[in-house]
């Protein structure tokens, strides 16, 4: 159906018929993108037209800042949401998964990746902290806005061992949404090292209909030699399944290099896609990727001995002063699962970035 609207134009009387096509959905049209923010909450909401996209959220209450939820144009999210709103039916394992972060496993011997309130009190000291600082930028333009926050990981004893400076982008086109990640880490006042774990880097926890379907439980155990059982659910609407530049499907995506990974899939009756890109400045590039069917969708440059088999080792460091930059882009499509051309041009424009 369509509307039409009739303005009196002038004196002369003269008519003019704007026609709007009604029956597109109102998430297809570019709309502008704002921030919102809540000190209150601890929080600053990135908004397409009226609708929440996504969220940066620190709250003291978990060891990382996150960007939780994210959301389709269509009005799905793609996150889980446990711990933070658990949903009737998701899984309950690895409570530090939680929306999208970025951190790593080892830094300084410390666990930066696994901390969470499921850490007892008495080994906390083997855990790292990363803490909101301030915000330093917001940006809005016409389809997209910046953001850029300041944070400080930190040992237990409080002492800072590298600030980070993060400058997001989120933007909207039709019915794709984009968040690039531009980090900078700049050791402190000591020297740091990065080695090689599998646990990192650039991640985002999965909402159950993106995981892969699964028939048998599975057991998972991290760098401190904790294991994590992953028990087998109901598989009604489990439609996910990982592809990576390099053609690897499936389970089959992990421990393996890739310019990039998308895992395609279904909520309710929208077709998603959610891509994670790497970008060639990025150390480690092309990056391994520590993506699980459960739904960790993970791209690690850093932990290149672990997910190699010891084929590759970096053991990644910092000198005291020096800095490291990351950047990666989440591309989020909604109604329709881009092809490997597609994703190949969508990396080649990033690159040039």
């Amino acid at each position: 159906m369509q509307s039409i609207k009739k303005i009196q134009w002038g004196t002369a009387g003269v008519l003019l018929s704007l026609f709007c096509t009604m029956n597109t959905p109102l998430q297809a049209q570019n709309e502008s993108v704002k921030l919102i923010r809540i000190d209150a909450e601890n929080k600053v909401e990135v908004r397409i037209g009226d609708e929440l996209f996504t969220a940066y959220y620190y709250p003291e209450t978990i060891a990382k800042p996150v960007l939780y939820p994210i959301i389709t144009a269509g009005g799905h999210e793609i996150t889980r949401g446990f711990p933070l709103a658990p949903r009737a039916g998701e899984r309950v394992d690895h409570p530090h998964h939680i929306g999208h972060w970025m951190n790593y496993g080892d830094v300084n011997g410390l666990d930066f990746w696994n901390n969470s309130d499921a850490i007892p009190a008495d080994k906390k000291d083997r855990y790292g902290t990363i803490r909101h600082t301030g915000i330093t930028d917001l940006k809005e333009n016409k389809n997209s806005a910046e953001l850029e926050v300041t944070m400080d990981w930190l040992a237990p004893d409080g002492k800072v061992l590298l600030k980070e400076k993060t400058r997001f982008v989120f933007s909207s086109e039709g019915k794709k949404r984009t968040i690039d990640r531009i980090t900078t880490l700049t050791a402190q006042d000591e020297p740091i090292s990065m080695k090689d774990n599998k646990e990192g880097v650039f991640a985002i926890r999965v909402a159950r209909e993106l995981e892969h379907p699964s028939n048998k439980p599975e057991l998972f155990t991290d760098a401190n030699g904790i294991p994590t059982t992953v028990p087998s659910l109901n598989n009604e609407g489990v439609t996910g399944k990982y592809r990576s530049s390099a053609g690897k499907e499936g389970d089959d995506v992990w421990g393996t290099r890739g310019e990039w990974v998308t895992l395609n899939g279904q909520i309710e009756k929208e077709k998603i896609s959610v891509v994670i890109l790497d970008h060639p400045s990025n150390p480690g590039y092309p990056t391994y990727w520590h993506a699980r069917g459960y739904g960790l969708f993970s791209a690690n440059p850093l932990g290149q001995k672990e997910l190699s088999g010891g084929k590759d080792v970096l053991n990644f460091g910092l000198k005291a002063g020096e800095s490291v930059t990351f950047n990666y882009r989440i591309l989020v499509f909604s109604g329709e699962n881009p092809g490997d051309g597609q994703l190949n041009s969508e990396a080649e424009s990033f690159g040039k970035n």
